[in-house]
């Protein structure tokens, strides 16, 4: 039976993680007691001691904890941003083309960040086919639910007494360096990083990604896309749909609690919008790490996701 554990399990990835887990039979957790949590003898020996370390850790102690695990079985799957686009570190979203055989043989996973999941899940497959070219000059705009945060933005947004300015979305990333967009521009193949604008909105989880473009902006029709998304996504945890529309809208947190992605076009010939819903804190975080354990494991893919 394969041991897993979990370095900063308290956490909302880690937790989320850790949840999923303690109600499988197939595996075993390794535990440290409270007050060893962040004692590096005990973490070094946990980590040496599992067939697959889950790192949920602010970049720094990422790297850190990259540096107790000496033994070479050890898969370490990096949920932070401190590996993403870093030599010898093999990109966790599967459904890539040829990333699932990559990753079932890895040691060194890291873990995309939500945001980019979203984007590179639309972008990645028309840059590949040619759709949109590699020189493109792309946006994107991403509303979240306030648990993307962490525990210090879920404490705010649920305290009775919080600020007005929370009752409306806001956007962030407003200096264009938000720490996504190396991986969003390195996964797809892009000679420059995109406008990306990111929304915090007043409900917990769920995430909608939206890549807006012009007829100029691709080499082909909307349902050259189309074709393309139907074509590329025939398995795995992200599925394509001819329509996704809700009476006109399309709601960013239609996908909380699940761990696959749903991709879909909208707009017309001349105004086309790609849009990916899913939960930042599944097919975003915990569940697409779960998802690349099971791929480690040979086991299906959703084993215990919610799909």
């Amino acid at each position: 039976m394969a041991k897993i554990f979990i370095d900063g399990s308290a956490g909302t990835t880690g937790l989320r993680i850790a949840e999923r887990l303690e109600v499988r039979q197939d595996i075993e957790l390794v535990k440290l007691p409270e007050e060893l949590r962040k004692d590096n003898a005990a973490r070094a020996a946990a980590l040496n001691e599992a067939d697959v370390a889950f790192l949920c850790l602010p970049d720094a102690a990422a790297i850190e904890a990259v540096g107790l695990c000496t033994d070479e079985n050890t898969v370490i799957i990096d949920t932070s941003t401190a590996h993403r686009v870093a030599d010898g570190w093999d990109y966790g979203f599967p459904e890539l083309e040829g990333q699932k055989d990559k990753l079932k043989n890895s040691k060194r996973i890291a873990n995309p960040g939500c945001h980019a999941s979203g984007f590179i899940s639309l972008v990645a497959p028309l840059v590949q086919k040619g759709i949109i070219s590699e020189d493109a000059k792309l946006s994107a705009f991403s509303l979240t639910g306030f648990s993307g945060g962490g525990k210090k933005m879920i404490a705010e947004y649920e305290d009775e007494n919080r600020d007005a300015l929370l009752k409306a979305p806001r956007q962030y990333g407003i200096a264009q360096m938000h720490k996504h967009l190396p991986e969003m521009k390195k996964l797809c193949g892009l000679q420059s990083e995109p406008i990306f604008c990111p929304i915090v909105a007043d409900y917990y989880a769920g995430m909608e990604v939206t890549v807006p473009l012009f007829k100029s902006d691709i080499n082909g029709t909307i349902d050259d896309i189309k074709n393309a998304y139907k074509e590329y996504y025939k398995d795995g945890l992200v599925h394509f749909v001819d329509s996704a529309d809700e009476s006109g809208f399309l709601s960013a947190n239609a996908f909380e609690g699940r761990d696959d992605m749903q991709i879909t076009v909208t707009g017309n010939d001349d105004r086309i919008l790609l849009v990916s819903r899913f939960d930042n804190l599944g097919k975003g975080a915990s569940g697409s790490a779960i998802q690349n354990m099971n791929l480690i494991l040979g086991y299906p893919e959703s084993t215990g996701l919610n799909v």
